[in-house]
């Protein structure tokens, strides 16, 4: 049986983390692990609670950002158990830093599983570009001061191992990337 693959796609805000991780997904007969989806409606309830719009307000990141990555690695680990390659989908910023990484690790190779750290990165006009595009209400405070959202991006490349992309490629080509990276 070949070892199941988990692919962790981070990157900042409006990158292409999501719309990467579906086009890549099929390609690898893999289940798509999106921080977001699995996480969204309990974090709006907290964001209510605490009159906060925006994922990156520091008071939402403090109570929920340990819960919700336990339940998107918790969710790996359950399909990877049964064998099921996994892309997961977040920021993973804490992740990205050595120490992050050697736990993120420790969390999924218990199970015979491969292991990448993709980065996508973006120059920081098409960044802000694509947050306007985007539009999404969580987006309103980084559209509306770019400056202090772009000087709030970690924007140096991961310090663990991992394989960078150039999120201005064309998609198939993002794809065709990974999959040669897997291969």
């Amino acid at each position: 049986m070949k070892r199941p693959w988990a692919i962790l796609i981070s990157g900042g805000p409006a990158t292409g983390k999501s719309t990467l991780a579906a086009a890549l997904a099929p390609r690898l007969s893999a289940a798509v692990l999106d921080l977001d989806v699995a996480t969204g409606p309990l974090t709006a309830v907290v964001s209510d609670l605490i009159g906060a719009a925006d994922l990156s307000d520091p008071r939402i990141a403090r109570l929920t950002r340990a819960p919700r990555y336990d339940t998107l690695f918790a969710l790996a680990v359950d399909n990877l158990r049964v064998g099921m390659s996994v892309v997961l989908v977040a920021p993973f910023t804490a992740e990205r830093s050595e120490d992050g990484w050697n736990a993120a690790v420790g969390r999924l190779t218990a199970h015979a599983v491969d292991i990448a750290l993709v980065w996508l990165h973006l120059p920081p006009d098409q960044h802000v570009a694509r947050l306007k595009q985007r539009g999404a209400a969580r987006d309103t405070d980084k559209v509306k001061d770019p400056y202090a959202f772009l000087a709030a991006v970690d924007a140096d490349p991961p310090a663990a191992p991992h394989l960078a992309v150039d999120a201005t490629l064309p998609l198939a080509d993002q794809v065709d990337c990974l999959v040669r990276h897997v291969a």
